[in-house]
């Protein structure tokens, strides 16, 4: 008959077996990440669960869920049916369930519902850092919130620094939806299409053009709202020399037109936020998306480069004016906006490019739906 001590030891070793199992299990269901705000977050193995941060993040989401990208996805913020109307209806044609996605917030940050989000359960939330549409990494209390009810936040970067976030939280986004291949062959292509620029660039050292770059053309009746952050570091990427560095704070503010007519930067490019449904009632905006056609795009951009100020300009007038669609700016396909301005600042230099077909390639591979549409224009064919 075994002795009271040898069946304590017993207990004890199974006991200590079991807990080491658990600890094991639970090891194998969690995995560690570091997201692009520096914090080390603990997410499931297994994520079938997700909140985004902003609701144009969905082409970075469709990238590992090419089949059906709202498969898990809970919630998102409101912002992309009102900002890219065009572009959400194309969605919506494709996966009409997309209306159902329960929204928890509206177009800005301060509207995101705590409360709403964490009803929805989601396992991750993915979050734009340094802000924008949805809550950055500074809204601490909001992030508390979600980390007591259990939600791994996770924040990755497209808009401040595109170029050399846009690989990160690609790779990191890999990583947390489990599907690190598709990440890498993004990467791979991504970095490839943006050497053409930079690579040929550095090697040929071109004088940099000077350029004015307009932000969200029409929005206002005015002049001169400008950047030098969001689309303004795709420029620069581009070889160009953004004539509002070092003149306005953060990453946009205004130019006085005065300054501009005296300075005569070589080029202009503006945004375009414009649609073509919405063309009569708007009809100083670009219109670029998926709507547009080249007519009505180069018609839009002729109409908005007769406002007072603008027409001025020496490089409106001899033709050297160009319009980019706004959303390229927070999107995961923001090399090709690099490439169609380097070939409109150094046309010789980038002939042969075909950034059409980049972002043609780039949809075909990545995205569950079709390119549609225009997405850049210029003043003359």
């Amino acid at each position: 008959m075994p002795s009271p001590f040898r069946c304590l030891r017993w207990m004890l070793t199974s006991a200590l077996i079991s807990l080491c199992a658990l600890f094991a299990a639970h090891a194998q269901s969690t995995l560690t990440v570091t997201d692009l705000a520096g914090r080390t977050v603990r997410i499931p193995a297994k994520v079938e669960r997700i909140l985004l941060g902003e609701g144009r993040l969905l082409p970075a989401l469709a990238v590992f869920d090419k089949d059906n990208p709202l498969r898990r996805l809970v919630g998102m913020m409101g912002e992309f049916e009102k900002l890219d109307e065009v572009g959400y209806a194309q969605w919506k044609r494709r996966f009409p369930q997309i209306d159902q996605v329960p929204r928890v917030g509206r177009t800005s940050s301060g509207s995101f519902s705590d409360e709403q989000a964490i009803a929805l359960r989601p396992q991750v939330a993915i979050l734009g850092l340094a802000g924008g549409h949805g809550p950055s990494e500074r809204d601490r209390e909001t992030l508390a919130r979600l980390e007591a009810a259990g939600i791994a936040v996770v924040f990755i970067d497209l808009r401040h620094e595109p170029l050399a976030n846009t690989p990160r939280s690609m790779l990191l986004l890999g990583e947390v939806l489990g599907n690190k291949r598709e990440a890498e062959a993004f990467v791979q292509f991504w970095r490839t299409q943006l050497a053409v620029v930079t690579d040929r660039l550095a090697q040929a050292r071109p004088t940099a053009p000077t350029v004015f770059l307009e932000n969200r053309v029409g929005l206002s009746e005015g002049c001169c709202d400008t950047m030098v952050g969001l689309v303004g570091k795709l420029l620069d990427a581009a070889g160009a020399h953004n004539v509002a560095r070092g003149l306005v704070p953060g990453e946009f503010g205004t130019l006085n037109p005065e300054f501009l007519i005296a300075r005569q930067p070589r080029v202009y490019i503006g945004t375009g936020i414009g649609t073509l449904a919405a063309a009569r009632q708007t009809p100083l905006r670009v219109v670029l998306g998926a709507d547009a056609t080249p007519e009505a795009a180069r018609a839009s951009l002729a109409r908005a480069m007769q406002r007072r100020g603008i027409a001025q300009l020496q490089a409106v007038r001899e033709g050297r004016a160009y319009a980019m669609w706004h959303h390229f700016y927070n999107s995961p396909f923001n090399v090709v906006a690099v490439q169609v301005f380097a070939q409109w600042l150094h046309p010789t230099l980038f002939a042969d490019l075909d950034p059409r077909a980049t972002l043609q390639t780039m949809y075909a591979r990545f995205q569950p739906i079709a390119l549609e549409g225009v997405y850049w224009t210029a003043l003359t064919p």
